[in-house]
């Protein structure tokens, strides 16, 4: 039997404990994120949406319960290199040719050059900027310097791809255009997406669920199926997206009252 991709069970976090600044950033978190899913963190600023991505990623640990990886504790699997990262913030290197800043977790992770090149051509191929291999990121808008990133970190095939408000700096019709590739891509790698935003429609248009989470610390409040079928930029004009959008809503209302 195939394990979640993500089992979260009763974690809490608390920053600072015992001192005089200390903070309650999540509190009895519970959930379960099969493989393939498509799963959006949103609510208030400060709930604990990065914090509870950050446990995912192994990049701090619970004060209490666990937080498992593909049926392993989140360490292993940061160990393992199971799980790519992509933040609001490209963070490409400058320095470092296109297909150089795509080949760079390849390189620490040993692949040979030929085979760093083979799977950068690939990747570029996969985000369709296929032409700007040799071009450096100061060349590139924002949108195409994120679609940079978002293949850097699925160069190595992680089954798990963590994303913080990776659309959040740019224009509207740039971001839009970014969630559907987005799409394409999930489709096509079936890689299992944990996605934080602010944007209401940005959780509809993307998710398999929409988790809503309260003010601080950090609660599930309500989880949100979202089944829109297959989607494209109709979608956005569809009486069905405007429910799943009205019903998120609401859900964040409610655990602002």
């Amino acid at each position: 039997m195939t394990p979640p991709a993500v089992q979260v069970t009763t974690a809490s976090k608390v920053f600072n404990q015992g001192k005089s600044n200390e903070v309650h950033a999540l509190a009895d978190i519970d959930l379960t994120i099969e493989p393939c899913e498509f799963v959006t963190l949103i609510g208030p600023s400060g709930c604990g949406k990065s914090t509870l991505l950050r446990l995912i990623a192994s990049l701090t640990g619970p004060t209490e319960g666990s937080v498992e990886v593909n049926g392993k504790s989140a360490e292993q699997a940061r160990r393992d290199q199971d799980y790519g990262m992509a933040f609001q913030k490209a963070g490409l290197f400058d320095w470092r040719s296109v297909a150089k800043n795509i080949e760079l977790p390849l390189e620490l992770m040993g692949w040979s050059k030929a085979d760093r090149r083979t799977r950068a051509e690939e990747m570029l191929e996969l985000v369709k900027l296929g032409e700007f291999a040799d071009h450096h990121p100061a060349e590139l808008s924002g949108g195409m310097q994120q679609r940079i990133a978002i293949a850097r970190s699925l160069a190595f095939s992680p089954s798990l791809l963590l994303m913080d408000e990776p659309f959040g700096a740019l224009d509207e019709m740039t971001r839009e255009h970014m969630q559907a590739e987005l799409l394409q891509i999930w489709t096509e790698t079936h890689t299992t997406v944990v996605f934080v935003t602010h944007s209401i429609p940005e959780a509809a248009f993307l998710s398999t669920r929409v988790v809503v989470m309260s003010p601080r610390p950090g609660r599930i409040a309500t989880i949100v199926d979202v089944d829109l079928g297959e989607r494209g930029e109709m979608t956005r004009e569809d009486p069905a997206f405007f429910e799943k959008v009205t019903e998120v809503r609401e859900a964040l209302r409610a655990v602002e009252r």
